[in-house]
């Protein structure tokens, strides 16, 4: 089995599931939401301060309620508790994207894992098809020899019937082999997101 692992074909598969599956974009758009909200925390100093205007019509001083500017005026008033958390909001807005960054390293090292191991399970099972598929023939071939013998009375009935039976279980093997061929496939395709044969 070891011959058949190509490890040139392995790593297309595995840059092909980075590329493709879904989880990947997943968290590749979570660093992307997460470098926005770090890009908005560092913005957003000027949540804290808000400017409005103040007019007084008045041309005449009011001893009760005295101004001293008439017309308009500018006033600006600045949140001090927003002041002082907007340094710790940057900093977990920057931590956010250094944890969207590890867990994106984090699952390209879960996929490449699985797509390993699913490689793997697929080139055993067609090497465990190529035996299967050997002894099928091995037994047909025994069938064959057997027939001919029994219709030569040089073998038994019970000689040609095992003959058979042992070839209907090496027939039945060899299903099994292709059904698993079949299955590490199908489970190799879900993870690259794509078919095997479009694979160069």
């Amino acid at each position: 089995m070891i011959p058949d692992v190509k490890q040139d074909f392995l790593q297309k598969l595995i840059d092909t599931a980075k590329k493709n599956y879904p989880e990947m974009k997943i968290r590749s758009t979570q660093i992307g939401i997460a470098r926005t909200t770090y890009h908005q925390a560092q913005i957003s100093w000027f949540d804290m301060i808000t400017p409005s205007y103040i007019y007084n019509p008045q041309n005449t001083v009011n001893v009760v309620n005295p101004n001293i500017f008439f017309g308009f005026s500018l006033a600006v008033t600045v949140n001090i508790g927003q002041l002082l958390a907007k340094p710790y909001q940057i900093k977990n807005a920057r931590q956010a994207v250094d944890v969207a960054y590890y867990q994106q390293q984090e699952y390209i090292l879960t996929l490449t894992t699985n797509v390993k191991r699913l490689y793997y399970n697929y080139v055993e099972a067609l090497a465990e098809l190529r035996v299967r598929v050997r002894a099928e023939q091995d037994a047909g071939t025994n069938v064959k020899q057997m027939k001919t013998k029994f219709e030569k009375a040089e073998a038994s009935l019970k000689d040609y019937n095992d003959a058979l039976v042992i070839m209907y279980t090496q027939t039945s093997y060899k299903i099994q082999g292709e059904r698993s061929v079949l299955t590490a496939k199908v489970d190799l395709e879900e993870f690259i997101g794509k078919k095997l044969e479009d694979i160069n």
